[in-house]
């Protein structure tokens, strides 16, 4: 077990070259307090590690990607390092994630990094087309496009059609955004995934937020964090 150069505080607990070699660690290892990670990998590209294991923590990555992919990095819980590294921006990164752990936690990291893999691998996925809803002794599919969003109520998971009708689904939010097309869809928060169709009026907010008017209405205030927000204007751009 290594220590840093930069902080004597600071363990390095592994240092992995592929995806699979990670894959394996973290499905035996407890998770670390932060990884640093190469968008290039020996055996493929990193985003292939949250496709086949969790990754709840937060992450620096290091890229040589172009001006509108770094835009999709510059949200206030996920980092980016240009290559080659420099020690400064190195330090000025691992102090911003340490406070970052300190105000917000981790809770919406593995969001975050789910909606950064739409935007910057361009990749033709498999995503759901339709749902499966019970309706009294009944079950109907519910096409994707026919949705307006998900939210979370009373620990039950409510998909709701663009008509207002709500059904309960099988699904934690977590879960879902994985079978959503994240071009269409976005994760706004711990309770709510939209489609894009969905917000009607999109309002500035206090402190760098965005407070969102979803049709059909929604009866919570829906607001997106400053923490969201830049991701979000993206997605709206695509």
């Amino acid at each position: 077990m290594q220590r840093s150069e930069y902080d004597r505080d600071i363990r390095i607990v592994e240092v992995l070259s592929s995806v699979e070699g990670t894959v394996k660690w973290l499905k035996v290892n407890k998770l670390p307090d932060l990884i640093l990670l190469d968008i290039h990998l020996a055996d493929g590209l990193c985003f292939e590690i949250f496709e086949q294991v969790p990754v709840k923590c937060p992450v620096i990555f290091c890229t040589a990607y172009d001006e509108y992919a770094l835009k999709a990095f510059e949200l206030n819980s996920i980092d980016y390092l240009l290559k080659p590294v420099q020690q400064a921006k190195l330090e000025k990164s691992l102090q911003k994630m340490k406070e970052l752990n300190r105000v917000q936690g981790t809770g919406m990291f593995n969001a975050q990094v789910h909606d950064l893999m739409g935007l910057i691998k361009g990749r033709e996925a498999s995503y759901k087309s339709r749902f499966m809803v019970k309706i009294g002794n009944r079950i109907k599919a519910v096409k994707t496009e026919d949705i307006a969003y998900f939210h979370s109520q009373n620990k039950l998971t409510l998909l709701v059609n663009k008509e207002g009708s709500s059904f309960p689904i099988d699904y934690a939010l977590d879960e879902l955004i994985n079978f959503l097309d994240p071009a269409i869809f976005f994760h706004v928060n711990r309770k709510l995934i939209i489609h894009i169709d969905a917000a009607r009026e999109i309002h500035p907010y206090f402190k760098g937020r965005m407070k969102l008017i979803l049709h059909p209405p929604l009866e919570d205030e829906v607001i997106v964090s400053s923490q969201r927000t830049p991701l979000f204007k993206i997605w709206l751009d695509q």
